[in-house]
């Protein structure tokens, strides 16, 4: 039997009466073909132009730019320029592009994710999420994306690796699909994907942890303990810094993922962004059966105040979330042999 293909699954999902069915399904094959270009482009690495460097500037989050982010954000952005989008907001650019006033979605995406290992041939991609449109007045299209997570129509992330693979939800669980050359097309790969609710590994920057407040330290003092510790099993670091490819791993054989925010200057929100980075990761992760919060509160369940805001991320295998909030929440969690750092919590204002 033949695997279905990613145009099979969203024609079934264009025809199952959800809210803008179709309108997701098409504007998900217009991302495909997207991110196929994208790939095309990576493809020639250092042969390529778009590896020149940096193009001398910084984005809206004030990251330095390297010229392959701006090129994905302009194939992304030409990709959905005939889909039903109404309005196209990136972390490369300070406000949304208005694409089509009456149409009934909306894209918050970051076009190349992980680009600092542009250069080093690691995992990168493309994380969106498509949100309804509020179709505001003129002048006042930041609306739209200051909806909370749970709103999302669909969210995911292309990964360009060793395959190029697309993670995604509607909200029915998270399916992987991978493209084959050989056909032309993304096959379904992993379906109703369930992240383990345990977990022997975490990955976190551990070059950081003088910065960080005591919860954080304590939670990565018991792992670093394992199985004579608290946390009573042995457990392996991981770090690649791409959020796609830690992701990736955690969805196919679980795991924890802490960006917390530290004391460095402009670092007290961590610096991953709400908006078009943490939502579709909550997403994606939730409904594979895991957790995504600040360390305190669902991340879906927050309200964005603005575009490019930044918040604290922890996702992955649910039980070892809820621990670390545990560690943010209790001045003694049951197991721990010293208290925490008082009761201020890493990411309490």
């Amino acid at each position: 039997m033949s695997a279905l293909t990613l145009d099979d699954y969203l024609a079934r999902h264009g025809n199952n009466g959800h809210d803008h069915g179709q309108a997701v399904a098409t504007t998900l094959g217009a991302l495909t073909r997207g991110a196929i270009a994208v790939r095309q482009t990576i493809d020639l690495g250092a042969l390529g132009a778009a590896f020149a460097g940096q193009v001398g500037g910084t984005n809206a989050g004030g990251d330095a730019q390297k010229d392959l982010d701006v090129l994905a954000d302009e194939l992304m952005l030409d990709a959905v320029r005939q889909a039903p989008v109404a309005l196209y907001a990136s972390e490369e650019l300070e406000h949304p592009v208005v694409l089509d006033r009456n149409a009934p979605l909306a894209i918050a995406i970051d076009p190349l994710d992980g680009s600092s290992n542009i250069d080093t041939n690691v995992s990168i991609g493309t994380i969106f999420s498509i949100l309804p449109a509020l179709q505001p007045e003129a002048g006042d299209e930041l609306a739209t994306f200051l909806q909370p997570g749970r709103r999302q129509l669909a969210a995911g992330f292309f990964i360009y690796g060793p395959q190029l693979a697309l993670v995604l939800t509607l909200g029915e669980g998270t399916e992987i699909f991978v493209y084959s050359p050989r056909v032309g097309r993304f096959l379904h790969a992993y379906q109703q994907v369930s992240v383990p609710t345990r977990t022997q590994e975490f990955a976190v920057n551990a070059a950081n942890y003088r910065h960080w407040d005591g919860a954080v330290r304590h939670y990565i003092d018991a792992c670093l303990e394992g199985a004579d510790g608290p946390q009573g099993v042995d457990f392996n670091m991981r770090w690649i810094a791409s959020l796609v490819a830690e992701t990736y791993r955690i969805l196919i054989r679980g795991g924890v993922f802490l960006y917390p925010g530290d004391r460095r200057k402009g670092y007290a929100h961590g610096r991953l962004r709400l908006v078009y980075e943490a939502n579709p990761i909550a997403y994606l992760i939730e409904e594979a059966g895991g957790l995504a919060t600040d360390a305190f509160t669902p991340i879906l369940d927050i309200n964005p105040t603005s575009l490019h805001q930044r918040t604290p991320l922890v996702f992955g295998s649910r039980d070892e979330v809820v621990q670390i909030r545990r560690y943010h929440d209790e001045p003694d969690p049951v197991g721990l042999r010293s208290p925490l750092f008082g009761s201020r919590g890493l990411f309490r204002n």
